[in-house]
């Protein structure tokens, strides 16, 4: 049995992940990795993607930016999810504001520190990315559409840093980040609607509450169905082996999440939607592995 001092201690770790959203984080250490392997350095043998100490670092960099950016970004919406997330906001608060701010500065001098290891300019993108994610917390978010675009735009910046990594300017890197940025944007976009009670509540200027949940959709549509472009130019010219299975199941679900959306119209609806394109964003992260099942086995030596 645990005493009462340690069941706190726990309990704080705990808020504090999920402050951070640790899960997320894992995510897109995963993804970052999955993509050097399949992506962006197929030519290089499997040991040397895993093993790298440059890459590790910059994911590492990434994940710590990104922990900060979570904690920044809950310390300036802490009023607003009392309305919006009630539950989540009670675990969140058994870490003070001064510890998770403390944690903050901490997390990104740690991030820069890290990435001087691997070179000035890694030490430049990070300090840059730092400071997006403050202005996008602190100024952008209240900003409608610039803010969505600015959110997604950070969301695939820990992957623009692989990207730039290894140099690999090939097509179809540029047509996979098209249709994760879209997929992210909607996301931001459902966010809105699903979140407009505590938004109107703290003042803020986003689309549905500007123009109207009917005008947020519309744009909400159009996105999806840009989405449906890169999927297609994925299926049929380029070469992403099995994974195509993935990009034509994305397709069909993407066709009823239209269905859904024209027909929600409560928070529990956007809740809904919002979970179907966390699923086919996460789902796209494991179906990387798709790509070519025998990748990792012929690559070991």
């Amino acid at each position: 049995m645990l005493s009462r001092k340690n069941k706190l201690l726990l309990l704080k770790f705990l808020s504090l992940f999920s402050v951070v959203r640790g899960y997320n984080i894992l995510m897109i250490t995963l993804a970052q990795y999955l993509a050097s392997i399949y992506i962006l350095a197929p030519h290089l043998p499997l040991r040397k993607v895993v093993f790298d100490g440059n890459l590790f670092v910059i994911v590492l960099s990434s994940a710590l930016v990104i922990a900060a950016g979570y904690i920044i970004n809950n310390f300036y919406d802490a009023e607003k999810d009392l309305i919006n997330k009630p539950r989540k906001s009670m675990l969140d608060r058994l870490v003070s504001q001064r510890t998770k701010l403390t944690t903050y500065f901490v997390l990104n001098f740690l991030s820069v520190f890290f990435a001087s290891y691997v070179s000035f300019k890694a030490v430049v993108f990070f300090s840059a990315y730092i400071f997006g994610i403050w202005f996008y917390s602190h100024k952008l978010k209240r900003v409608p559409f610039l803010g969505n675009f600015v959110s997604a735009t950070l969301a695939i910046a820990p992957f623009f840093a692989v990207f730039v990594y290894y140099k690999n300017f090939d097509a179809v890197i540029f047509v996979h980040a098209l249709f994760l940025f879209l997929l992210i944007l909607a996301r931001e976009m459902i966010k809105d609607l699903e979140n407009i009670a505590g938004d109107m509540a703290q003042n803020y200027k986003t689309i549905p509450i500007l123009y109207g949940a009917k005008f947020s959709k519309t744009c909400i549509s159009i996105l999806i169905g840009l989405t449906l472009l890169p999927s297609f130019l994925l299926i049929e010219y380029f070469d992403v082996g099995y994974m195509y299975l993935y990009f034509i199941f994305c397709i069909l679900l993407l066709l009823g999440f239209l269905v859904l959306l024209v027909k929600s119209n409560s928070k529990k609806h956007y809740v809904w939607l919002h979970n179907i394109l966390k699923l086919i964003i996460i789902l796209g992260v494991f179906s990387i592995l798709l790509i070519n099942v025998d990748l990792v086995l012929n690559r070991i030596l």
